[in-house]
């Protein structure tokens, strides 16, 4: 799907720092539960991430993420998702 630049200057992403992390059993897929600090103009902001093959909980808090942060919130389940983390591949892919 090709998108305008209209559409994509709409997309507001920032850089956050995990701050906790918890297993999601219920989810369909493995994940964990992930919340984000953006600093005092937004907050902290969580969602869930699949994840769970490539990292444990403790490895992540502290980490710096790169995230949407202006999608509607999502029902997972319980579990309301705020924000969209973004993921990009290393040299493995």
């Amino acid at each position: 799907m090709i998108i305008s630049f209209e559409d994509f200057s709409k997309v507001e992403i920032c850089i956050g720092t995990i701050v906790e992390v918890k297993k999601f059993p219920e989810a369909l897929k493995p994940a964990y539960k992930v919340w984000v600090d953006f600093g005092s103009d937004i907050g902290i902001q969580k969602t869930s991430a699949q994840i769970t093959v490539h990292y444990q909980p403790e490895d992540l808090i502290g980490k710096q993420v790169a995230a949407v942060i202006n999608f509607l919130p999502k029902h997972l389940g319980k579990f309301m998702s705020e924000i969209l983390l973004l993921g990009f591949p290393d040299s493995d892919g």
